[in-house]
């Protein structure tokens, strides 16, 4: 563990990923105490004001301060998709560990199926979810996570076939263990590798998605502070105040530009060749 971080420090995508994440982890943790206003106090007299001593960012259309909204809405929207992300990747590294395991017709019927479910594009697929659940920030988690778990089923298979050769594979077969455990504790631990650089990447995407979705008003409703929704909010408003999307938008690029990076770097960091 200590050469794999090494490594990643050594890569300069790594590094900046690494201390972008670190960041953001960092708001996510200490960001509603460190918000200099009540993210949700209404001040006509105060709306539409550049960014000054007294309101670093600025106020929107109900005179709320910027940034104490972005630092509160960090924690939803960072942990919404980071909680997306991590169900979507369990249930794809299960389902794609069982298909290489199985095999035969099995894995043909499973592989078949994810490869229709991935035939949908993820934003039109969570669309079509979140449209049939109903408009909330839970629903807009469910469909994401749904909407990841074929890639990671068809990511991890990929990996997952070559372990199912290996010798402690055989050995845990001829011992007449059961197909739950192999798959559990015999594959599923030597394929973590890909998994987490491609989980890693993937928040990204899922950030994205969530911003997405608020913005068309099948996320986070009204009065949250979610950064897309507050996009989504302000997008009537810039001819009188541009900061008011401009921040929301910076801060969504950059925990996706921080996760990225951060994925390349672990790639690197993890890949036996070097």
């Amino acid at each position: 563990m200590n050469d794999v971080f090494r490594r990643l420090l050594r890569s300069p995508q790594g590094t900046l990923g690494l201390l972008l994440v670190g960041l953001v982890l960092l708001v996510v943790v200490l960001g509603p105490s460190m918000a200099p206003h009540n993210p949700e106090a209404f001040s006509p007299l105060q709306r539409y004001k550049a960014p000054s001593a007294e309101f670093l960012l600025g106020t929107d259309q109900y005179g709320r301060d910027i940034l104490s909204r972005l630092l509160h809405g960090a924690r939803a929207t960072v942990l919404l998709a980071l909680l997306a992300t991590a169900i979507g990747t369990v249930a794809g590294a299960c389902i794609g560990t069982t298909s290489a395991y199985l095999g035969g017709r099995s894995d043909e019927f499973m592989m078949r199926t994810v490869d229709a479910v991935m035939s949908i594009p993820s934003l039109l697929l969570a669309l079509l979810i979140v449209t049939l659940l109903g408009k909330s920030s839970f629903n807009a988690l469910i469909a994401i996570a749904i909407a990841f778990a074929p890639g990671m089923a068809r990511v991890t298979r990929s990996v997952a076939l070559s372990v199912r050769k290996q010798d402690y594979v055989n050995a845990a077969v001829a011992r007449g263990e059961s197909a739950g455990f192999i798959v559990l504790r015999e594959m599923l631990p030597n394929v973590i590798a890909p998994i987490i650089v491609e989980m890693t990447i993937r928040v990204a995407f899922a950030i994205m998605l969530f911003a997405t979705l608020s913005f068309l008003g099948l996320g986070a409703q009204p009065p949250a502070s979610e950064w897309g929704l507050m996009v989504a909010e302000s997008r009537r408003f810039m001819h009188l105040s541009p900061w008011m999307i401009l921040w929301p938008s910076i801060a969504v690029a950059s925990v996706a530009i921080g996760f990225n990076l951060l994925g390349d770097g672990l790639r690197d960091a993890l890949n036996p060749r070097t």
